[in-house]
């Protein structure tokens, strides 16, 4: 049998045609008979998980920073606590001096008792409403070397155990050693007395031009540094 000669460039020639029959997806007939079906292309999607360096710098910028005003407010408040300890606070004079009766008025008021066995209406006196304005005036001293803060204070009037009003000193700033008049009205409208009390006080005011009161009251002051302020001394 005579040897059958082979063409390389015949084979090259079908290679190349069966590839391009593939990527366009045609039925093609082979030379020899067969039937080539070309299969589509298939896509792979390839998803990557995104990427948590952007979430993680956040965190750690965020616990900086925490870091960060956590030692800054530490650092002043140990500078606040080392001042306040090397002045060595004092509490501060806050004194009462004078009180003045600016205002009185009494009124008395008179029930009436009938006696069925008399003809006559037999009149009383037993209590009185008081009507009167108080001035009270405060000395503060401050003898430390910083600053203080008074909060505002409260104080209650009594007389013979009886309240008569309250008065209230707004919160000022004092300087370092210094001294400050603080003054306080009180106005009293028709308390009510017994008529023995309302007697013995405007007796007291009017002849010995003094009069026994009772004041009651907290006074909240603070060391001030650096615009910071202490607990209360």
């Amino acid at each position: 049998m005579p040897p059958t000669n082979m063409n390389p460039n015949h084979n090259q020639s079908q290679a190349t045609e069966t590839r391009s029959s593939t990527a366009n997806g045609d039925h093609h007939h082979h030379p020899n008979g067969h039937s080539i079906t070309a299969q589509p292309l298939q896509r792979h999607h390839t998803y990557y998980p995104r990427s948590s360096s952007s979430s993680a710098s956040f965190k750690g910028c965020c616990c900086c920073l925490f870091l960060l005003f956590s030692f800054l407010a530490l650092l002043v408040l140990a500078i606040v606590l080392i001042i306040v300890l090397a002045v060595k606070p004092k509490k501060p004079q806050f004194d009462l001096q004078q009180v003045a009766v600016q205002y009185m008025g009494i009124s008395t008021s008179t029930p009436s008792s009938f006696d069925g066995t008399a003809t006559t209406v037999a009149t009383t006196p037993t209590t009185a409403s008081l009507s009167l304005t108080i001035r009270m005036l405060f000395t503060a001293v401050n003898p430390n070397k910083v600053g203080i803060k008074y909060g505002e204070s409260r104080f209650t009037v009594m007389y013979r155990g009886i309240p008569l009003g309250k008065a209230s000193v707004p919160g000022f700033y004092q300087e370092a050693h210094s001294t400050r008049n603080v003054e306080a009205t009180i106005a009293v409208d028709r308390a009510n007395l017994m008529q023995a009390d309302a007697a013995d006080l405007i007796r007291d005011a009017s002849m010995y031009d003094r009069v026994q009161l009772r004041v009651l009251g907290d006074v909240g002051a603070k060391i001030r540094v650096l615009d910071f302020d202490s607990p209360g001394v």
